[in-house]
């Protein structure tokens, strides 16, 4: 049941970055937060060998915790207006603000971030929501992207160069485009085709030198 619900809000959410009003549409009810794992810890015995007698040392090692994203946010849920930093699609001569959040009110400012993915640069899967018939339009030419172009993100620990691995067409219902993973990797979603909500594009990108 909850991932019905989740799919049904994930669908009309990615239904946003079409450019639709979303003001027609059902509302839906909003799943409860996940509460993110904290960070598992691996204790390792080993054993050294001295002058004298053999004695064991503890030796710990900690395993970074995954991001875990938020439910999708009805559409015109008020969000606060953060700026991330800014980020750019050098093939589509796309340079914009790029924004905390994937409500209507953060993407008709500019490429919106889901909340609680990984965030560029770090450890999973960032995910990024723009307009594609809209507003400025960041996402219009994304299906002209191919394997090797370049998107970056510009945010204030660094300049993170990720390169497109992929890019598909899938049904709105795709909630797993936001699922996190031990890997570097972005992912860019919108409308398909332009104009239209039957399908949703994704840009699959991974981080340089990852």
């Amino acid at each position: 049941m909850f991932r019905r619900r989740f799919a049904l809000v994930l669908a009309a959410m990615l239904l946003v970055s079409c450019g639709g009003s979303g003001e027609s549409a059902d509302p839906v009810a909003t799943p409860a937060p996940t509460t993110a794992a904290p960070a598992t810890t691996t204790t390792v015995r080993a054993t050294t060998t001295t002058a004298r007698p053999t004695t064991t040392e503890l030796v710990t090692t900690t395993t970074e915790a995954l991001p875990v994203p938020l439910p999708p946010p009805e559409p015109r849920a008020p969000e606060p207006r953060i700026e991330l930093g800014f980020m750019e699609i050098p093939k589509l001569g796309v340079v914009k603000p790029l924004f905390e959040g994937i409500t209507l009110n953060t993407l008709d400012l500019g490429p919106g971030h889901w909340p609680g993915t990984a965030m560029p640069g770090r450890l999973g899967n960032v995910v990024v929501g723009g307009h594609r018939t809209s507003h400025d339009k960041p996402f219009r030419h994304v299906d002209q992207l191919v394997a090797g172009d370049e998107v970056v993100f510009n945010t204030p620990d660094g300049r993170f160069v990720y390169h497109v691995t992929e890019v598909e067409v899938v049904t709105p219902d795709a909630i797993w485009i936001i699922e996190q993973s031990r890997a570097y990797t972005a992912t860019l979603f919108a409308c398909h085709p332009v104009g239209s909500t039957k399908e949703r594009i994704i840009v699959h990108l991974q981080l340089a030198g990852t």
